[in-house]
């Protein structure tokens, strides 16, 4: 059962900067890639209508959105020289 998940689920080593927000959005970056495959494949084979694979990715992409501010990623905490130089 366990290479059948692995299998279905790929998951891959994570080589970037090591933080706790890095980590947990480079788990949410491969959930999304993952189902991006699923809601081609569905819309490719027929199962599903362009306009629903449409809707699900943007409904996807605002959560990958979401969680990327939530976390924090992209933004620039202010170093040590910057608060010794604010007023």
């Amino acid at each position: 059962m366990k290479e059948r998940e692995d299998f279905l689920h790929p998951r891959n080593r994570y080589y970037g900067d090591f933080t706790p927000e890095n980590l947990a959005f480079n788990a949410n970056l491969q959930e999304f890639a993952q189902k991006i495959t699923y809601i081609c494949s569905l819309e490719t084979g027929g199962k599903i209508s362009a306009e629903k694979a449409y809707k699900d990715i943007k409904a996807l992409w605002k959560n990958l959105k979401s969680s990327k501010k939530q976390l924090g990623i992209g933004q620039n905490p202010p170093t040590s020289d910057d608060e010794e130089n604010s007023p």
